[in-house]
């Protein structure tokens, strides 16, 4: 049992270290072979993580939103919808403002981005 839970715990912390660093915001897969970027995978990792374990996900959300790039800081608040909507759409309003870039990344276009624009496009689709 105590095994057990340092793997998910370790996974979980490798996971969002990989989210606090990430430089691209990408859900899916992404070029022309739809290939799966390791922060995308981080991303899927934590998400999965949410069911089982919300108040430890929870605490290591606030880290990314904390310490993170702004990339890492749009999944962290992207997830945060899943487990406190309310907290969200605080966090995504506190980033409106934040003229930051990242590299976006839908199938196999890629954009850049600033925070702001992207946290106002994600308050006005809530």
């Amino acid at each position: 049992m105590f095994g057990m839970r340092n793997a998910w715990e370790r996974d979980l912390r490798a996971a969002v270290d990989e989210l606090v660093g990430a430089d691209t915001l990408a859900f899916g897969g992404v070029g022309i072979a739809g290939t799966l970027l390791p922060v995308t995978e981080a991303y899927h990792r934590v998400a999965a993580a949410l069911d089982d374990h919300p108040e430890e996900v929870r605490r290591q959300l606030d880290r990314v939103l904390a310490e993170g790039s702004p990339a890492g800081r749009a999944y962290a608040a992207t997830l945060l919808e899943r487990i406190d909507p309310e907290a969200a759409r605080a966090t995504w309003t506190s980033l409106r403002d934040d003229p930051t870039e990242f590299t976006t990344f839908v199938g196999c276009v890629m954009d850049r981005e600033t925070l702001g624009n992207y946290a106002t496009h994600r308050l006005a689709s809530a």
